[in-house]
C-alpha cells in the first residue's frame, strides 16, 4: 500500500503534525526522511527493512559512505542529507550548551557527544571546556587510536585548558566495543588528569563513556 493511500492518521507527516515527533516510530521518522520508497516497498517498509539489516538508526546512520550508497534506496544524495542533519543536530546541541551551564542541559550533553562521537570506529578522546559559568567554550578532540594511561597525556590537556582559560573540563570518549562500562584504564586516566588539573584550580566535572546507544557517567556513579 502506498502511503499515500493509508488512513491520513496512519501517514508519518500527518502523526508528526498532530501529535508531535515522538510519537513516530524509528521506521516512520526514517521514512520522513526517504520521502520515497523503491518498488515493491513504500517508504516506511523500505525504512524497516534498513532497520532491520543494520540493527538499529545509530548503526545504518554510523554507515561510512561507499557502505551506505550500497543499501537499498540510499544513494549520495541521501548521504549528503544524513550528514547534513547529523552536522545541524550537533551544531543545535553545542549552541544550547554554549547558552546554558551544562548541568542545566544533561540532555544537550549527552546527545551533543553521540553526536560527535557515533561516526568514529576508533577510540577518541574529546575535552569539553567550560567556563566559569560552565558554559560550553569549545569541545576538542585531543587524543584518537586506542585511548590508555599511555596515550593521553596530561601535560597536552593542561596546555589545551590553559589555551582556552577554561575554569572546569568534562572528559569524554568513546568505546567503539559498544559496552560502556569504564576500564581500569579510563579510571586510571580521569586520576591522572585530574590531579594534573587541580594543580591550575581546573575540576573535571565528569568523564563520558559513548557506546553506541549507551552511556556511563562517572559523577553518575560516584567515580570522579
Amino acid at each position: 500500500m502506498q502511503i499515500n493511500q493509508m488512513p491520513i492518521e496512519a501517514r508519518p507527516r500527518e502523526k508528526l503534525l498532530n501529535k508531535g515527533a515522538s510519537s513516530l516510530t524509528d521506521a516512520e521518522l526514517l521514512a520522513i526522511f526517504l520521502r520515497t520508497g523503491i518498488k515493491g516497498l513504500n517508504a516506511i517498509e523500505l525504512a524497516d527493512t534498513l532497520l532491520k539489516q543494520q540493527g538499529s538508526i545509530g548503526q545504518l546512520f554510523s554507515l561510512e559512505c561507499d557502505s551506505f550508497c550500497q543499501q537499498l534506496g540510499l544513494g549520495p544524495a541521501k548521504y549528503v542529507q544524513l550528514q547534513a542533519v547529523l552536522e545541524l543536530s550537533k551544531r543545535f546541541f553545542a549552541e544550547q550548551l554554549q547558552r546554558e551551564a551544562v548541568f542545566d542541559s544533561p540532555y544537550s550533553v549527552i546527545n551533543y557527544l553521540k553526536c560527535e562521537l557515533q561516526k568514529e570506529h576508533k577510540e577518541c578522546f574529546y575535552l569539553l571546556l567550560l567556563d566559569s559559568q560552565n558554559r560550553l567554550i569549545k569541545s576538542v578532540n585531543l587524543f584518537q587510536g586506542t585511548i590508555n594511561a599511555a596515550s593521553v597525556y596530561p601535560r597536552e590537556v593542561v596546555i589545551t585548558v590553559l589555551k582556552y582559560n577554561a575554569a572546569n573540563v568534562i572528559l569524554a570518549h568513546n568505546h567503539p566495543s559498544g559496552i560502556a562500562e569504564p576500564s581500569e584504564a579510563d579510571k586510571l586516566i580521569t586520576k591522572r588528569l585530574s590531579d594534573a588539573l587541580a594543580l591550575i584550580d581546573v575540576s573535571i566535572l565528569d568523564h563520558i563513556i559513548i557506546a553506541a546507544g549507551n552511556t556511563h557517567s562517572f559523577a553518575e556513579h560516584g567515580q570522579i
